[in-house]
């Protein structure tokens, strides 16, 4: 089996798998009663296929405890606001809102680990358990956002879904240094440089990727390029002093608003990959009553259960 050592903790961030699930699978996918679960069967049968692959021994469903935590929202009033809807609740597709309850009550049912703690995302749960828990950890996830957790020297790695599951990208710095030309480590300065449209952050307004990439490879923090654009350094060329002057105040911010948050207080929880279901009965009515065969089949297969 390649991959990993049975010692590894997987990460699921739940929200990000789901969302793939559902726009990658057929909606023609449908209960005995009609009701869509492409993105249930697609969030069972891609967790199979890490679980074979990457053969962990922990695993944790981290799930959003609020996905605008109100400490962000405090600090910029626009974080992800372009993603409410009318009601001011998270824009998601109709028919993907009611999956979600049936899937959660799989996983249950199943004894996978989940977790989501008030006010905070499900990436600072995941930062949270990749500072305090012993690697090798893999974050599974299709949001860059996480790259910012990748630690070569403890083992942490993000299993990125951008290209799908038969061929996902495995992270490290050195991948990270080859696609964006910037060390390894500093994939978060860069981040917060560069802003990111879909969280509805601007980053240092007037300077894309390319001049994101430059100041990442001169500077270690976002406290220290400040100093530098404040002190008139000349590694900055002019132009790039002017605009990160311009959103001094965002850079103030950035860092906290930006950086996962890494001392979330996770309620204490066995996260071993489970042995047995909590519930086989459970399990087989869910299994029927929303036609989950084989992609229950195949996940108590990847848990080594058959």
């Amino acid at each position: 089996l390649c991959g990993g050592s049975r010692m590894t903790l997987m990460l699921l961030d739940s929200a990000s798998l789901w969302y793939r699930a559902y726009f990658g699978m057929p909606d023609t996918l449908v209960s005995p009663a009609g009701m869509p679960v492409n993105a249930i069967r697609g969030y069972l049968d891609m967790t199979s296929r890490l679980l074979v692959k990457y053969q962990p021994n922990r695993l944790v469903a981290c799930l959003e405890g609020d996905w605008r935590p109100s400490w962000r929202v405090d600090l910029f009033p626009d974080y992800k606001l372009n993603r409410l809807d009318e009601t001011g609740a998270e824009e998601e597709p109709d028919t993907l809102g009611p999956q979600i309850p049936i899937l959660l009550d799989v996983l249950d049912a199943l004894g996978i680990p989940m977790v989501g703690v008030d006010d905070y995302e499900a990436d600072d749960l995941m930062a949270t358990f990749s500072v305090k828990q012993n690697g090798p950890i893999r974050i599974v996830t299709g949001d860059r956002d996480l790259f910012q957790l990748v630690d070569d020297k403890r083992d942490v790695k993000v299993v990125y879904l951008a290209k799908g599951i038969s061929n996902h990208d495995l992270v490290d710095l050195n991948w990270i240094e080859k696609k964006y030309e910037i060390p390894g480590d500093r994939y978060s300065l860069f981040a917060m440089i560069r802003g990111d449209s879909s969280d509805g952050l601007p980053g240092i307004r007037g300077i894309g990727e390319k001049g994101a990439a430059t100041i990442a490879n001169l500077f270690k923090s976002l406290p220290e390029v400040m100093t530098a654009a404040q002190s008139g350094d000349d590694r900055l060329t002019p132009n790039l002093r002017k605009k990160l002057l311009e959103s001094a105040d965002y850079a103030l911010i950035a860092p906290k608003l930006v950086g996962c948050a890494l001392d979330v207080a996770i309620p204490e929880m066995r996260i071993d990959l489970p042995t047995k279901p909590t519930s086989f009965e459970k399990i087989t009515a869910l299994k029927d009553e929303f036609g989950l065969g084989a992609s229950i089949d195949r996940i108590i297969s990847a848990l080594g259960w058959v």
